[in-house]
């Protein structure tokens, strides 16, 4: 018996409408940088504001310092320094661009997507500006970028059990098995297989790291897995289903976790033969023509990317992947389904789903009330993988278009920078 069958719309009844919606936008002015928090009615006008100052013109108004990440990460800066990656260089390459002072530290072929990646160290004392010119006219016609780091879209940890995540998105109802033939993939940071929350899940589990770097244990993947396919007592989504998890992140020479543009790579590399029904990105960095480039592949393959939109609170600088046409952005919301403090808004946000304070697994056995736009992209990972499965959507533009049209709509009215088409209202269905 198929473990789900088409999505149906929630009884909203008892769901009071607000009055109120607080949105966040970056307002900067040549001397001083301010954030503008403005104030909605139902009908989407203004009814007020509020001003904040930053100590830089990224920054989002906080209640508390972040614990981890997120709103202090810089997407222009977050690279691995003194390297550039080369994607597919012409045979010969290496003798040509070691004549000028460049060495070749790693080459990863990436057969599934057609390409392979080098990542190249630059000569002692050359800027990256130079260095990508130099080997520009070495070897033309090659796409040349930095090895982007990404950023787990998580921040503010809470010490106190508050809700799972099926209580936040009112799932409470499905069964023990629900998700059966449904095929998961994550592409995130460490995942402890063996939690309680996921230990005898079906979980085939990979990491993908430099030579010589040891992979991160770092629990934010193992809280995406949980709220996937943990345990029902756990509140996983879709416990039933099958979860293809790989870790792009590691641990590098001076002891700091970062995820690379080249372990991404080979994530997708991985998962683009897996026939899952669709991929789950709770991360964030800068754009990257050469990931750009893989996700291209990945959509001609009909692969569904689901990513979070990032939480570094800034309205000028888009976070990627989520910022990429062809994948679908989240945001997370409060439970009164106010705006997350430190979520990126922009034009492409496409749904807001609850992501503060949802009470998850950990790495190690236990568990804590953690927020960011991490938490909303599997609800709609979920949603789009049932879709797929059905053959209801084969790229996101259709799952947009179905999705949009099942919404809680949230700010202003339609489709807006803060909260995209607004809160999706249905939920899986489960036949045992």
């Amino acid at each position: 018996m198929l473990a789900l069958s088409f999505v149906r719309v929630i009884n909203l009844s008892t769901m009071a409408c607000l009055a109120l919606f607080v949105c966040t936008l970056l307002w900067t002015q040549p001397l001083k940088a301010e954030t503008k928090v403005l104030k909605y009615d139902k009908s989407g006008k203004i009814t007020g504001s509020q001003s904040y100052q930053n100590k830089t013109k990224q920054s989002a108004p906080t209640s508390s310092p972040s614990k981890r990440g997120s709103s202090d990460f810089d997407p222009d800066t977050a690279y691995e320094r003194g390297v550039l990656i080369l994607m597919s260089p012409p045979q010969g390459y290496a003798d040509k661009i070691r004549t000028k002072g460049f060495r070749v530290i790693e080459h990863v072929s990436l057969g599934n997507l057609g390409m392979s990646v080098v990542r190249i160290e630059i000569p002692s004392g050359m800027d990256l500006k130079t260095a990508t010119r130099t080997l520009g006219k070495i070897l033309p016609g090659v796409t040349i970028d930095t090895n982007t780091h990404f950023d787990p879209s998580a921040t503010g940890y809470a010490d106190r059990k508050t809700a799972n995540p099926r209580s936040k998105a009112g799932w409470n109802m499905l069964s023990k098995s629900c998700g059966r033939g449904l095929i998961l993939g994550q592409i995130d940071a460490g995942v402890d297989v063996n939690h309680p929350a996921l230990k005898g899940q079906n979980i085939t589990y990979r990491s993908f790291t430099k030579a010589g770097r040891k992979a991160s244990p770092d629990g934010h993947g193992t809280s995406i897995a949980a709220m996937l396919v943990g345990k029902p007592e756990w509140g996983g989504l879709q416990p039933g289903a099958k979860l293809f998890a790989a870790n792009f992140f590691e641990i590098n020479e001076t002891g700091k976790t970062v995820g690379s543009a080249v372990g991404l790579l080979q994530a997708v590399n991985w998962l683009v033969t897996q026939n899952v029904h669709a991929i789950n990105l709770s991360i964030a960095g800068g754009d990257n023509k050469i990931v750009r480039q893989a996700f291209e592949f990945a959509k001609k393959k009909n692969i569904i990317l689901v990513a979070s939109v990032g939480n570094w609170g800034r309205s000028d600088k888009p976070a990627f992947p989520a910022a990429y046409k062809h994948v679908i952005a989240v945001t997370a919301i409060k439970d009164d389904g106010r705006i997350y403090t430190h979520a990126n808004t922009g034009n492409y946000v496409d749904f807001a789903e609850p992501g503060v304070e949802i009470y998850t697994a950990t790495a190690g056995g236990g568990g804590k009330a953690r927020s960011g736009t991490s938490y909303g992209a599997p609800y709609v990972t979920v949603m789009a993988a049932i879709l797929t499965k059905a053959g209801k959507a084969a790229k996101a533009s259709d799952l947009r278009k179905i999705l949009s049209k099942v919404t809680v709509d949230l700010g202003k009215p339609g489709k807006d920078k803060i909260f995209g088409f607004g809160k999706i209202k249905v939920r899986p269905v489960c036949n045992n």
